[in-house]
């Protein structure tokens, strides 16, 4: 078990921050702690998919160098793409959070909840 551990800590690590994510998404009132599990689950995804495109022992995919092993590029790529989302939707949802913050005067989720049951 330990050995698997130690050769794959890869996916542990993704799996970690899956985790790691998924708690602070569900078990956090906050709104901004709610978007900060969101990017850490995020970056579990962008590890777990960048070490799937990853060969022991391979090499960049530029052809002209007599290398037979090549690393696929296309997560690598992806996750480039992903990034660029991600950045993108955490600013969108921070505007958002600032809106919130602004109507309810609070960035919890049940005293936001309480206001809008009182209205």
């Amino acid at each position: 078990m330990m050995d698997l551990l130690t050769t794959h800590y890869n996916y542990v690590a993704s799996i970690l921050l899956f985790g790691i994510g998924l708690y602070v998404v569900m078990g956090s009132p906050n709104l901004v702690k709610k978007i900060i599990g969101m990017n850490i689950f995020q970056v579990g995804i962008f590890l777990f998919f960048v070490t799937t495109g990853y060969v022991d022992g391979g090499a960049p995919p530029v052809v002209g160098h007599g290398e037979e092993t090549f690393v696929s590029p296309l997560p690598h790529v992806l996750i480039l793409t992903a990034i660029v989302v991600g950045v993108s939707l955490t600013a969108v949802a921070l505007a958002l959070v600032i809106r919130i913050y602004d109507g309810y005067g609070s960035l919890d989720e049940d005293v936001i909840k309480e206001v809008q049951v009182d209205d």
